[in-house]
């Protein structure tokens, strides 16, 4: 597996900068002890340390005043939080332990995965338990990427539960780990979304209990620092449902699908492992937009028969882009917008706005055999990896699709 050079290169100009002061101080106390010739002849060499010197000063002025030097270097934030920089000491342990970590063959998350409808008509208690894991795992063939998942996937886990249930949620972090992780559920009410509690260190656990009061489709995400938007570019993210009481319509099928952003300091399709890019993520400009967590992150997985009716859950894990979901040679027969469940409902739909850290339920029922893609509408991140098919299985029905004019 090889590594780009991208933080190996900031630590080393580091060690040269710092070793270019110390040589000049020793150089200097050498010059006077010696001859003005001694001294004319080694000009050149004191010049080129002082320029490192004067670069180095140039360099890091900016952010020595926090301390020892972090990584990325020069990125400057104004929000609550520290901003998306981890201390140097982060990338020595990344690399220290680089062969530690897990390696996930695949990912993404199965769109099939979802726990049954809720069938019983009074409130329960719901136990759950989530693990934070730092993983190595590829974003495209041959691409690899440092995650940082809920149970080995992205997104994680699809949580169902009713209105009124009561939610005890066990979070444990890995021991192996490198980071503080957390979960901020949307769908609480109270500070933090439960995240200001529900905290834990590498090894450790935490335990957060809540109770369900809104119906809806709902984004959970680590909100832990330097900053939780870089926690969620890492792939921390996934979805909770709130049933109402009444439950919701049946359906024949129904998929879990969440969109995401990746930045890697690499370019588009680089192989090896590839860095997070802090600065591409304040920039809002992702190297990948994937479905469940990768590029073809759903292909081969969503299979349904003409005829069905079919329920996805679409999220936004963000961190930055709007999504525009949609299928494209299918109609959405009923959206429930933002995630609302109890609210006003949207019906024949072509494309629906799914916000960063938001969520949306589209159905629609299936009239032709052969493949759908879904995609952001936002076409040119379909270069980057926003894609996916729907397979659908059985007869043409020739009073609705046409694929030989000639015959009707």
């Amino acid at each position: 597996m090889n590594l780009v050079p991208y933080q190996i290169v900031r630590i080393l100009f580091l060690l040269i900068a710092i070793v270019s002061v110390i040589a000049t101080i020793l150089l200097i106390k050498k010059m006077r002890a010696k001859s003005k010739k001694w001294r004319a002849l080694h000009l050149i060499e004191t010049e080129a340390i002082v320029l490192l010197i004067t670069l180095f000063i140039g360099l890091f002025a900016g952010v020595a005043y926090s301390g020892f030097p972090s990584l990325p270097m020069f990125v400057k934030t104004v929000g609550p939080g520290a901003g998306p920089q981890l201390p140097l000491s982060s990338a020595f342990k990344f690399l220290m332990n680089m062969n530690n970590f897990d390696r996930v063959k695949d990912i993404a998350a199965d769109p099939n995965k979802i726990p049954a409808p809720i069938t019983r008509k009074t409130p329960d208690i719901v136990n759950l338990t989530l693990t934070a894991s730092e993983v190595l795992a590829e974003i495209k063939d041959g691409t690899t990427f440092n995650y940082w998942t809920f149970d080995n996937q992205v997104p994680g886990p699809f949580i169902r539960a009713r209105v009124g249930d009561t939610i005890q949620v066990k979070l444990i972090n890995k021991k192996g780990n490198l980071h503080e992780h957390s979960v901020d559920f949307h769908a609480v009410n109270g500070p933090g979304g439960g995240a200001s509690v529900l905290k834990a260190m590498p090894g450790q656990e935490a335990v957060f209990v809540f109770k369900a009061l809104n119906p809806g489709i709902y984004i959970y995400h680590c909100a832990s620092p330097p900053s939780p938007a870089m926690h969620m570019a890492h792939g921390q993210y996934g979805l909770i449902l709130i049933e109402p009481e009444e439950g919701l319509p049946k359906v024949d099928r129904e998929f879990y699908v969440v969109q995401g952003e990746i930045y890697t300091t690499g370019n588009i399709g680089d192989k090896g492992l590839q860095a997070f890019d802090a600065m591409a993520m304040l920039d809002g400009n992702p190297n990948y937009v994937v479905f469940n967590g990768r590029v073809g992150g759903l292909t081969g997985k969503m299979e349904a028969k003409v005829g069905d009716t079919v329920r996805i859950y679409v999220g936004n894990g963000g961190v930055n882009l709007i999504s525009s979901f949609h299928i494209i040679g299918e109609i959405f027969d009923t959206v429930y917008p933002e995630g609302s469940i109890g609210g006003a409902m949207f019906h024949n739909v072509q494309s629906t706005i799914i916000p960063a850290g938001g969520a949306a339920i589209v159905e629609f029922k299936v009239e032709e055999p052969g493949n759908y893609v879904l995609v952001d509408h936002a076409l040119a991140r379909v270069d980057k990896g926003a894609f996916g098919i729907l397979k659908s299985i059985g007869i043409h029905n020739g009073e609705i699709y046409y694929p030989n004019p000639a015959k009707i």
